[in-house]
């Protein structure tokens, strides 16, 4: 299982998932500095092009340790960086990872974008690198990831309270998704008639 850490380059009909490098910094400064939706995140508010630095640089240190894989989400039709996500939790002996540390710019949020990441995401997880679960989490807090997780097919197992003290000193609970490999047919089979029927001329 050693090549789970491996940087690989994922693309589909309208996202190209990139290993992330210090060269994406400006581009995701640009989108995601001063968003609303770093509140619910683990990493605090990203208010500056040196925050963004600062949290891409965490990233990759943890990718030199084999503990997460982040990628940059590029929209294919404008050649943009749209966003950021990340496999984390990289357990090879038990075959199995997280989803997570995902965010979108504004104008990418609520489109084909987000619908494909995961497709990608978990079409390599489960088909690639032989993984028998992939897990996903999110804040209590956020009903809009909540329902995202939910309508892809995952399931809840659970909310584990008091489990994070966020940099503004507040307490999380988080709420746990998992798809398995014997589920992973249908979640497919969901998310391609999810991209085809509310995306067919996406871009």
């Amino acid at each position: 299982m050693t090549n789970w850490v491996m940087p690989v380059t994922l693309t589909g009909n309208y996202v190209r998932l990139e290993p992330m490098t210090e060269a994406h910094i400006p581009a995701l400064a640009e989108i995601g500095t001063g968003q609303s939706f770093w509140d619910f995140m683990l990493y605090g508010r990203m208010e500056t092009e040196a925050d963004m630095a600062n949290w891409v640089r965490d990233l990759l240190s943890r990718a030199e340790k084999g503990t997460d894989l982040p990628f940059v989400a590029v929209h294919l039709a404008s050649g943009r960086v749209a966003g950021a996500t990340r496999y984390l939790n990289i357990m090879p002996k038990d075959r199995g990872l997280e989803i997570g540390g995902t965010w979108y710019g504004v104008e990418f949020q609520r489109t084909a974008v987000n619908t494909e990441c995961k497709y990608l995401l978990l079409r390599h997880a489960f088909e690639t690198l032989g993984c028998i679960r992939v897990q996903l989490k999110t804040d209590l807090r956020n009903e809009r990831s909540q329902r995202a997780i939910e309508r892809i097919g995952a399931v809840k197992e659970g909310v584990l309270r008091n489990h994070m003290i966020l940099p503004d000193g507040r307490i999380r609970h988080s709420v746990f998704y998992s798809i398995i490999d014997s589920e992973w047919d249908g979640v497919k089979k969901r998310l391609e008639g999810m991209l085809a029927k509310q995306f067919p001329n996406a871009s």
